[in-house]
Formats: C-alpha cells, sequence, structure tokens
C-alpha cells in the first residue's frame, strides 16, 4: 500500500513540473526572438540626425523699400535777435518767439508741438582781433510739429510774418513707422529667402531652414534718424524686386506747384543677411 502511494505521488509530481514547462514555453520564446541590445562601457548614444544640415549653407542678403505719403512735418524755425545788452536782446527775442507762437496756435498747432531745440547767446566784437564788445546776438530755434503736412507751408509763412527770420530745416515722417518698418523686415526677408532658393537650385541644391538671421540697421541711416526716409529715387535700384507703394490713406496728394516745399514720398528701408542650409 505504501509503494503505491509512493507510486502516485511521483506520477503527480512529474505531471506538475510538464505542466510548469509547457506553460512557460511561450515566454521563453518570446525572449529568445528579441535582441539584447549591445553596449560598450562608456560609449556615448547615438546622435539623432538634425534636420538641418550646418555644413553645407549659403548666405544671402534681402533689401526692401516702403514708399508711404508722410503725415507729420517737423520744422526748425529760428528766431535771431541783436542787442546793445545781453537783456536788449533777450528782450526782443522773447517778443518775436511769443509772436510765432501766438500765430502758430492760431494754425492750429498745440503747445506740446512747440518746444525749444536750441538756444545760445553770444556776445558781437567790434572786429575779429578786438575785445571791445559792442552787442549782442540770440539765436533760438524751435521745433514745430505739423501734423497735417499739407500746411506746412502755411506755418513757415506765418511764423515769418510773425517775426522768424529762419528756417533750419523741414523734416517728413510718418507717425505709422513702426507698421511700415516691420512691412519692410517681412518683405526684405521673402527677397532674401527667395534668392537662397534661386541660387541654390541653380547649383542643384535646394535650401531647408533658417540657421542664422542678421539685420543690417546701419542702412536705416538718414542723417535725422535710424529709419532711411530715402534720398532720391535711385536708392530702390538697391532692392531685389521688393518694393512697395503704399497709397495716401487721403486721396490724392495735392498740388505743389505754388509751394516752395513738396512732401512726396517717403522710404522705408530695411535689409537683412540670413544663412540657409543646404539639402
Amino acid at each position: 500500500m505504501k509503494q503505491i502511494q509512493t507510486i502516485v505521488n511521483t506520477v503527480l509530481a512529474c505531471a506538475l513540473i510538464f505542466l510548469l514547462i509547457v506553460t512557460g514555453m511561450p515566454n521563453l520564446q518570446a525572449r529568445a526572438a528579441t535582441p539584447v541590445p549591445t553596449t560598450t562601457p562608456g560609449a556615448a548614444a547615438p546622435a539623432t540626425p538634425s534636420a538641418c544640415d550646418a555644413n553645407r549653407t549659403i548666405h544671402v542678403s534681402g533689401t526692401a523699400v516702403v514708399n508711404v505719403k508722410p503725415d507729420r512735418a517737423l520744422i526748425k524755425l529760428g528766431v535771431q535777435s541783436n542787442g546793445r545788452s545781453a537783456k536788449d536782446a533777450q528782450e526782443k527775442n522773447s517778443a518775436a518767439i511769443s509772436k510765432v507762437t501766438k500765430v502758430l496756435k492760431t494754425l492750429g498747432i498745440e503747445s506740446k508741438d512747440i518746444a525749444t531745440d536750441w538756444y545760445t547767446i553770444e556776445p558781437l566784437y567790434e572786429d575779429y582781433d578786438s575785445l571791445y564788445i559792442k552787442g549782442y546776438r540770440i539765436y533760438n530755434i524751435i521745433e514745430v510739429t505739423v501734423r497735417d503736412v499739407d500746411r506746412a507751408n502755411d506755418v513757415m509763412v506765418a511764423a515769418f510774418g510773425a517775426g522768424a527770420n529762419q528756417v533750419v530745416s523741414v523734416d517728413f515722417y510718418t507717425s505709422e513707422l513702426r507698421k511700415y518698418r516691420d512691412q519692410a523686415r517681412e518683405m526684405a526677408m521673402k527677397a532674401a529667402s527667395e534668392k537662397a532658393k534661386a541660387l541654390a537650385q541653380s547649383a542643384g541644391a535646394d535650401t531647408s531652414c533658417v540657421l542664422n538671421i542678421n539685420e543690417n540697421t546701419s542702412s536705416y541711416f538718414n542723417g535725422w534718424g535710424w529709419w532711411w526716409w530715402g534720398y532720391g529715387n535711385n536708392q530702390n535700384q538697391w532692392t531685389q524686386n521688393a518694393v512697395q507703394n503704399v497709397a495716401p490713406s487721403g486721396g490724392e496728394t495735392p498740388s505743389t506747384e505754388d509751394n516752395p516745399v513738396s512732401t512726396g514720398m517717403i522710404s522705408i528701408r530695411a535689409e537683412v543677411s540670413a544663412t540657409f542650409g543646404l539639402k
């Protein structure tokens, strides 16, 4: 009886072992099919290929000009006064400036648009080598911002009638400089992209991503500010099919045949340089 029980236990144990081997076989096969990565100690992970090849590049520039009708004028008017004494010269100058300011306000120029730009007083000598002072001279220059550019000539005529005796400068600009500046930048970048693509394709390649962009701000210098208003239409010859004329919002520009100063159009220019990757 004891021998029979031993035989039965042995059979059951063998059956259990067989069952465990059968149920674990798929997992063993799956593990055997999965390759085990081999790594070398200290070796770096493989680099992910870049979308842009910085070893093959093309460098180009792009320029654009936006021509707009100015809507502001900055006029510098001078009042020069002489007197036997400094007090006498100052009284004459103050009276003249007061008259000029008053007449400007009658034309609709607000006080905030009238400001002193330069004021100096100097002695007048008998002759070059003499130390004898025969009088004093005052130079007083005021800046007048005219928000209706078509009245710039009226402002100068009225100011001279009130006592001004010098026009230092007349500059025209736009109050929407940022708008047109950004527009010129966008056009300049488009011109650079088109040039890079054309050059690359002519060499049997094509452009991919932009690696670097620089803006040439020195091209905007006009002697008065950092944006080039463009003295003459020949500035447009430096552009690359990126010139745009913005229509004046107030309709046609009035005739300037009877006016000594013509507003015309001002040019807002942008220049960029860019480096593109090749593919």
